[in-house]
């Protein structure tokens, strides 16, 4: 296998297929073309590309530099009433009680074995007003199951999101709301912004790696306008740059910046620990499902990161140590930063002295073995630095 043969093929062949039970952007008609191939994730359709033959490259290098706007299908769940907090202790890892409103807080839901049901971002937008950012999947039904009996409603408030992401992106929101953003919107934080007239819950947060923010349309009081909101957006960012991307651009950040996609990268059999997100588990924080099974559970990790100097891992592939298999790439691209294969491997059982570090091959599908070494992600910004940058005031950087 050569760079250049696998350098942009994808993990999945394109189909045609109805968009019948699908549900399509309000924002779609802005960008589609004949040409747009489209992904699903969440019963949403998102821009996976917007041609066969797009080159990420461009984009990829105007995230890391510049601001690009995202129309993402990621989908928010919204907890409201007096036992919100009850019903989401109990069905995350994390804790929740202590979450300030305007907070933010990655959060697990397992099942009772302790296996990963579902990951995402939790969300306080009031006092007993939460919303819950999930990974593909269904879990609104399951969760209104865990609800009978409290004083609580869950419901789909039908929000599409949009991602503005890249060094300049505070700059494009801080002219959004007509200037006055403050220091203390750091990483991980939201809250409600008016943009042109339109309220709207705003947080810090993304799938890329850089600093950005995300922009929940239906947060607010009023519908939102989503054909305003397009405008103003892209005025807000003319001065810096702005462009919209499809996800290509943020798939390559999302692998190089250790970020994993539920189902796929983390695999239904896995606990948290097997995927390297222990930390991500309070047991001291009282019951929650799953949590009897993780005490007992075991803490060896399976899912690492895999860099590749001669290829370009793609997801399937086997990875062999020892000249036996012991594991399988979720998912792979080419880091242009690295300048090599980065991707995330699944071991299908642990070694003694864990595997990272670990010198392996991995074969591509012609059988043919390259050299790789198991890491730990993130490929790029190992401290996880860049999302965290403090926002000073545009003025103090020009």
């Amino acid at each position: 296998m050569t760079r250049t043969k696998h350098f942009y093929i994808d993990s999945f062949d394109t189909v045609r297929l109805s968009s019948y039970r699908i549900s399509q952007s309000p924002f779609a008609h802005r960008y589609v073309t004949d040409q747009t191939i489209f992904g699903i994730y969440c019963d949403r359709l998102y821009p996976l590309k917007m041609s066969h033959d797009e080159d990420p490259v461009p984009n990829y290098w105007r995230l890391r530099n510049g601001v690009l706007l995202y129309d993402v299908p990621e989908k928010p769940l919204e907890v409201v009433g007096p036992d919100a907090i009850r019903l989401l202790e109990n069905v995350l890892t994390c804790q929740v009680e202590t979450l300030a409103v305007g907070g933010c807080r990655y959060g697990i839901a397992c099942n009772e074995d302790g296996t990963v049901l579902m990951d995402g971002v939790v969300m306080r937008l009031a006092d007993d007003r939460y919303w819950y950012v999930k990974a593909n999947g269904e879990f609104m039904s399951w969760l209104q199951a865990q609800a009978i009996g409290l004083d609580v409603e869950v419901s789909d408030p039908d929000s599409r999101v949009l991602q503005i992401q890249g060094p300049k992106s505070l700059d494009v929101l801080d002219a959004a709301i007509g200037g006055g953003l403050t220091t203390d919107f750091k990483y991980f934080r939201a809250g409600f912004f008016e943009i042109r007239g339109q309220t709207l819950w705003v947080s810090r947060t993304g799938w890329t790696g850089e600093v950005g923010i995300e922009i929940y349309c239906n947060s607010g009081t009023e519908p939102t306008d989503h054909d305003a909101l397009w405008n103003d957006l892209f005025a807000s960012g003319e001065a810096f740059g702005m462009e919209f991307s499809s996800s290509s651009s943020m798939g390559i950040r999302r692998v190089e910046s250790g970020i994993l996609d539920n189902g796929s990268d983390i695999e239904p059999d896995l606990t948290p620990f097997g995927a390297g997100l222990g930390q991500f588990v309070r047991l001291d924080k009282g019951e929650f499902i799953g949590r009897a099974a993780l005490a007992n559970a075991d803490r060896s990790q399976l899912l690492y990161g895999l860099i590749c100097a001669g290829a370009s891992p793609q997801a399937g592939m086997r990875v062999h140590f020892e000249n036996r298999p012991v594991g399988h790439l979720t998912i792979g691209t080419w880091s242009p930063t690295l300048n090599a294969g980065v991707g995330y491997v699944r071991f299908d059982e642990p070694v003694a002295g864990g595997w990272l570090g670990r010198e392996v091959s991995l074969l591509d599908g012609d059988g043919t073995a390259h050299a790789a070494t198991v890491d730990t992600p993130p490929f790029v910004d190992k401290q996880k630095q860049l999302p965290r940058a403090p926002w000073s005031g545009r003025d103090s950087r020009e």
